[in-house]
């Protein structure tokens, strides 16, 4: 793990001002990717300096606080108001110190795919997809719907998202694995006690300065009209674009995009991820290709099981963290989980090395 950054205050000011002098140049903007790169080193600099000054700053509020406490001149209260906020600078410190893997900076991409069970594991999928959305929200990411299949009556059969944000990928690196949900049915009209999975898969997004070869003979790529409802474009033109990489098998699809140009560009996006997380399973010596990772979608592989009824709990399998306000959890609350699980990798790299 490589903590030096975060740490190294005046190198990242020296580094910010390098940046900023470059982003000054009148021909910034000719290459119009590379000053998006330098823009986005600048706000995550930015963030980090300003992070490790909020902590200073909050650090002097609290010491003099504590003086005027002694005192009587104010009360508890306000104490430990500070108390909490100095308390959440450093939680945000702590999971940034744990993200320490080059790749952690880049952004994710998730794919969401029901298990069996038909509409019942469908709308699982799609409750996912809108707990992650509410937790992008709270990030202040940004996301991007990259493909989208509806379930046939509800939910979803597949989706995969772009999420845009300092570290996403090593946030959401948390989040890959079987999804558990017990609950009862709202399409049951016995309304029976239901068991659903479905799987959530992230890969760091692949950028510029990181070379992915892909011999175009390697490839199969196939056209097929769009699904789903709405527009004049869906199901008349055969825009949605499918890409099978036949050495590793791994198959791609999009077909969000109006134009089959766009759905390929995406679609290669997707597969150029995919196979960038195969090759860092396999500097990790995982000694298996990344689908073998991938458990059956059902009994005893989950990751998470998110408990409905008879009482409410949202268990993770890897790490203990339990809570029992589910609703809190599928609206975004995601943290102490993600916090756990890069606290057990951290101390499982530790013993290792």
């Amino acid at each position: 793990m490589n903590f030096g950054g975060i740490f190294d205050l005046k190198s990242q000011e020296t580094q910010l001002k390098s940046l900023h002098k470059e982003s000054l140049d009148p021909l910034f903007w000719n290459d119009k990717e590379n000053a998006s790169k330098i823009l986005r080193n600048i706000s995550r600099l930015e963030n980090n300096i300003k992070l490790w000054a909020d902590l200073e700053q909050r650090h002097s509020d609290i010491s003099v606080l504590f003086e005027f406490a002694e005192s009587g001149e104010i009360q508890d209260d306000e104490i430990l108001s500070e108390i909490k906020a100095y308390a959440g600078i450093i939680r945000d410190l702590e999971l940034k110190l744990m993200l320490g893997e080059s790749q952690d900076m880049q952004d994710a991409i998730i794919t969401i795919h029901p298990g069996a069970g038909g509409t019942e594991s469908q709308d699982w999928a799609d409750m996912l997809f809108r707990m992650y959305s509410r937790w992008i929200e709270r990030k202040g990411f940004q996301k991007s719907i990259m493909d989208y299949q509806p379930g046939d009556e509800a939910g979803i059969k597949d989706i995969t998202i772009e999420v845009s944000g300092d570290y996403a990928y090593g946030l959401l690196k948390a989040e890959a694995g079987i999804h558990r949900l017990v609950r009862i049915s709202p399409f049951d009209s016995n309304s029976r006690r239901h068991t659903s999975f479905a799987s959530v898969f992230v890969y760091p997004s692949v950028t510029e300065d990181i070379e992915i070869d892909i011999n175009p003979n390697d490839l199969r790529i196939d056209t097929y009209r769009a699904s789903g409802a709405g527009g004049q474009h869906v199901n008349k033109t055969d825009s949605a674009i499918r890409i099978t990489h036949l050495p590793s098998s791994i198959v791609v699809q999009c077909q969000n995009e109006r134009s089959q140009h766009k759905n390929k560009s995406q679609a290669m996006k997707v597969l150029k991820a995919r196979l960038y997380q195969a090759e860092l399973e396999k500097e990790k010596e995982a000694h298996r290709e990344l689908e073998d990772q991938k458990k059956d979608i059902g009994w005893g592989s989950q990751i998470r099981s998110y408990v409905f009824h008879p009482y409410n709990m949202v268990k993770d399998h890897r790490t203990k963290v339990e809570t029992g306000n589910v609703q809190a959890v599928m609206d975004g609350d995601l943290d102490e989980f993600i916090r756990g699980y890069l606290m057990v990798n951290i101390s499982d790299g530790a013993i290792q090395n």
